[in-house]
């Protein structure tokens, strides 16, 4: 807690509005959608899909991961108390539809479902487009999975399994993912290795977000590599997320942005 303290009072000191970003693509980006104030109807549907969960009493068996895909625990936990706890915050969730919305991305991976929470705002960002969320847990995942159903999310098709597992056996390089959110195990290692295998993905317009960047010293090492990697050109640390696009027309530049 202490390290999240003073990383969040760092980004406070040196992060940045968009009155002082030079770059067309990003102050667009900031003032017609990280910035955008107007209501949206999806935000209803949002809101409505977060109160069914936090109203459902019922218990499951929710099992956690380690490396090598070993079940590190496993204990049964009330669905209201997960969705209090893990998951999308209602802001957050509003500003991923707005992203999705804005870029439009035809193709979308979601790496740790959950609940589904940040899937349904994916889902209604664009209904157009095919989202594959992928959940190591069964019983989190059916949860999800009934929840989308429920809200009329049916462009979302949802895999069970175990993240690095899929990414390998799926061959799933050989998919040209427009926007991939990146919210499952909050590891430098797990992190990087995801990076490198979707790498092969990405396009010129791909954008990646990555959930808790500054969650540990191990996470901060992470994006430090991220932003320097030669196919990165563009970065935005909003602290909790971290943007990445590969926009090879761009000039190579950080932002740090109050979001």
């Amino acid at each position: 807690m202490l390290f999240q303290i003073k990383s969040y009072l760092s980004f406070l000191w040196h992060s940045k509005n968009e009155h002082a970003v030079h770059s067309p693509f990003v102050f667009n980006l900031l003032t017609k959608c990280f910035y955008d104030k107007k209501r949206k109807p999806e935000y209803a549907i949002l809101k409505k899909y977060r109160k069914s969960l936090l109203g459902n009493k019922n218990f499951i068996e929710v099992t956690d991961f380690g490396a090598g895909s070993r079940v590190f625990k496993s204990n049964r936990r009330q669905i209201s108390k997960i969705a209090q706890t893990a998951g999308i915050s209602p802001k957050r969730a509003e500003l991923l539809f707005r992203v999705t919305n804005y870029f439009k991305p035809e193709n979308i991976l979601e790496i740790g479902t959950s609940l589904g929470l940040a899937t349904s705002a994916l889902a209604l960002g664009n209904p157009k487009a095919k989202v594959v969320t992928i959940e190591g847990c069964p019983n989190t995942a059916n949860v999800a999975q009934n929840q989308l159903a429920e809200f009329d999310c049916n462009n979302v098709e949802n895999v069970i399994a175990q993240f690095e597992s899929f990414l390998i056996s799926e061959n799933i390089q050989a998919t040209n993912y427009n926007l991939i959110y990146f919210d499952g195990n909050h590891s430098k290692k797990a992190t990087l290795a995801y990076f490198d295998l979707l790498l092969p993905t990405i396009d010129n317009d791909s954008v990646w977000i990555f959930d808790d960047i500054h969650w540990s010293e191990d996470m901060e090492e992470a994006w430090e590599i991220i932003k320097n990697h030669p196919q990165v050109k563009v970065t935005i640390d909003t602290f909790q997320w971290g943007f990445v696009f590969f926009r090879r027309e761009q000039p190579k530049e950080h932002f740090i942005i109050r979001a």
